[in-house]
């Protein structure tokens, strides 16, 4: 197919100021029926495609990104009149939150380097203290060990609201508002992250439960309304963290009501990168859990040979 007129591969990965309205005025002259008229009803569901990750010089850069962002958009693209709705999560973070360096200290006063692991044991022997909600932060590092969940990891200073990094990459945004206009259909936004005292890798739920904040629980009337979908196709960043956990989060919820549901869920195995950490293998972890998860009835496709 011929992609739009606005669209420049080259651009995407880079940061510039979206040409949202000529991507609408195409949208409005593509070919294509109304996505409320789908028979088969189908979303895309992209995880954090956001600057800091996407782009090269993205403040927690995912490598492998680029690409996997260009091929997600021209996915998009050759399925335009097949794709009922795309819906995007923001990771959305603020200054101090316990995944940051601000949160913890040692002994000798320093902050802890971005991709430090600090493990339950680290915090018991004084290696690592709490700066914020001390006992809290003991309760929640040995929380996450004890629903064996990855051990916390001081990340970089990422997708913090109001940066340029936290904005969708703009190719993808252009993407996003020329389906919207073409299919005539909303996209969706999901906000995630705002917690201070947990990490929420997952769109739909933290890693540690926090009942008494907004978004502190599972995001249930998100995950109910998918059931409206024939199939669910996800993509972003990262496939080690907030893919995989928001994977994780839908193979849960789904096993337990509707197993066969899972079915509809199809990971573009080509549109998803890792986190490179230098003392744990990311992808390695996570290609065990999605093998696990495929042999209970989880999809995995590559989008250059998926046409819906």
């Amino acid at each position: 197919m011929n992609f739009p007129a606005f669209y420049r591969p080259d651009k995407v990965g880079t940061l510039y100021v979206p040409n949202t309205a000529e991507a609408i005025n195409e949208g409005r002259e593509a070919d294509t029926l109304p996505a409320r008229t789908d028979q088969e009803r189908s979303m895309l569901l992209m995880v954090d495609a956001q600057v800091d990750f996407v782009h090269e010089d993205g403040a927690l850069s995912v490598p492998g990104a680029v690409e996997d962002t260009r091929r997600t958009v021209e996915w998009l693209f050759r399925n335009l009149g097949k794709v009922t709705t795309v819906a995007l999560s923001l990771d959305s973070h603020i200054p101090l939150q316990i995944f940051f360096p601000t949160w913890w200290v040692s002994p000798e006063g320093a902050h802890p380097d971005p991709f430090t692991l600090i493990s339950a044991g680290d915090v018991d022997a004084g290696r690592w203290q709490p700066v914020f909600e001390p006992e809290w932060s003991r309760h929640y590092v040995h929380t996450l060990e004890e629903s064996a969940k990855k051990t916390l990891t001081i990340w970089p200073y990422h997708t913090m609201i109001g940066s340029a990094g936290h904005t969708i990459t703009p190719a993808l945004y252009e993407a996003v508002a020329f389906h919207s206009a073409a299919r005539e259909a909303q996209p969706q936004f999901l906000i995630k992250g705002l917690i201070a005292k947990t990490e929420h890798y997952s769109i739909f739920e933290p890693e540690v439960k926090v009942p008494e904040e907004p978004q502190g629980v599972l995001n249930t009337a998100f995950i109910e309304m998918m059931r409206g979908y024939d199939r669910i196709f996800i993509a972003g960043q990262a496939k080690s963290h907030c893919v995989l956990e928001t994977v994780t989060s839908l193979m849960r919820y789904f096993e337990r009501s509707d197993p066969e549901f899972v079915r509809r869920f199809v990971v573009l195995s080509d549109c998803t990168s890792s986190v490179v950490h230098p003392a744990v293998d990311f992808e390695a972890l996570a290609n065990a859990q999605y093998a696990e998860f495929m042999a209970r009835g989880l999809q995995m496709a590559d989008s250059v040979d998926l046409q819906l």
